[in-house]
């Protein structure tokens, strides 16, 4: 089992920035890469970005492209999404998920998921 604790979610206004952060823990050895998910209300959720434990590789969902950012910290089993220049379109419930696949961008890529963290954006 991989567990995952997401913070940093917030109430923001239009051009501000925020960080959210992942903190996985359990067997996470299991997982090669680590993702991002959102889920507007009334919507389905999609895909953000993701990043690969081993390489670093990330691939990101081109409505966040330029100013979402995935990294990692091995060393604290952390993953992190700096998020600048927010749009009210942004606002989303936000989850981390954990995976074995590598570069993946699909919801059933992923066996673990967070509890997720509210983003607001306002205009």
């Amino acid at each position: 089992q991989v567990q995952l604790v997401e913070s940093g979610g917030g109430l923001v206004q239009a051009g501000d920035s925020l960080r959210l952060s992942c903190a996985a823990s359990g067997r996470t050895f299991s997982s090669r890469t680590m993702g991002w998910f959102r889920q507007a209300p009334g919507k389905e959720r999609e895909f953000v970005a993701t990043i690969s434990w081993a390489t670093g590789r990330t691939v990101y969902a081109d409505s966040v492209k330029g100013r979402f950012t995935i990294s990692r910290d091995n060393d604290k089993n952390t993953v992190y999404l700096q998020m600048i220049s927010l749009k009210p379109e942004d606002t989303a419930i936000y989850y981390c998920a954990a995976g074995p696949g590598s570069r993946a961008t699909a919801i059933l890529d992923y066996n673990y998921w967070g509890q997720g963290t509210q983003v607001t954006v306002s205009s």
